[in-house]
């Protein structure tokens, strides 16, 4: 009857450990900043538009686009990604009129999930 116990016991610390161990492997890309920064109010045109996430993404499927308010795409359409450093993701931008613009971005998680999201900026005069 013992042994039956330590078994079970066995079993069940296994089991709680397992859940309870975090596996990064299995999480999906969070953004974790930006330049321009989310919701940033600036007064004049960046050069281009920086993305980073929380780990290294996959380098198909990348993709980081910037819309004006009239929902025309306004980026130069070149998105790169870091070479040292594979969770940042930047696109350049020509010179840019007062306007409050969305950054889409969308990749791939090393766990081979496709995530996507959004921010803005504002420029003001």
């Amino acid at each position: 009857m013992k042994f039956k116990y330590s078994r079970a016991l066995f079993k069940s610390f296994v089991f709680t450990v397992t859940i309870m161990t975090p596996f990064s492997v299995l999480a999906h890309a969070i953004m974790v900043k930006s330049q321009p920064e989310q919701n940033a109010t600036i007064t004049i045109s960046p050069k281009q538009i920086d993305v980073w996430f929380n780990d290294k993404v996959g380098d198909e499927y990348k993709a980081v686009a910037v819309i004006d308010s009239k929902g025309n795409r306004v980026d130069n359409k070149d998105v790169k990604q870091e070479i040292l450093d594979g969770s940042h993701l930047y696109c350049t931008v020509p010179m840019l009129p007062a306007d409050t613009y969305t950054v889409r971005y969308r990749v791939v998680s090393i766990d081979t999930h496709i995530v996507t999201g959004k921010f803005q900026f504002t420029i003001k005069p």
